[in-house]
């Protein structure tokens, strides 16, 4: 039964945070911090589940295939090369890697 409560507390949450944010003033939106800082926190939230996803086992750091995939793709896209193409060197980097290891 605990598993229920967990996922209505979550559920009670998550409306109550979607209803905070449609209740915030027109004017705080319009502030410049509030304009620089929307423009910024998907993409220190988009990196931070990146590294957490290809450096952590649990509570150990890891250095495997999928670092070696995240470096490939961050090479490449200094190349300012398509998504596409990115995507396509980390996924061969990375199966690249898990086949010469295993």
């Amino acid at each position: 039964m605990n598993i229920w409560i967990a996922i209505g507390v979550t559920a009670v949450g998550c409306y109550a945070v979607k209803l905070i944010g449609l209740l915030v003033p027109e004017g705080v939106l319009e502030r410049p911090f509030v304009r620089r800082l929307s423009a910024l926190l998907p993409v220190a939230l988009l990196a931070a589940l990146t590294a957490q996803q290809t450096f952590a086992d649990g509570r150990a750091l890891v250095l495997d295939a999928k670092a070696a995939g995240l470096a490939a793709a961050a090479l490449v896209l200094m190349t300012r090369a398509p998504f596409l193409i990115v995507v396509g060197a980390a996924v061969v980097v990375t199966a690249g890697v898990r086949a010469m290891a295993g």
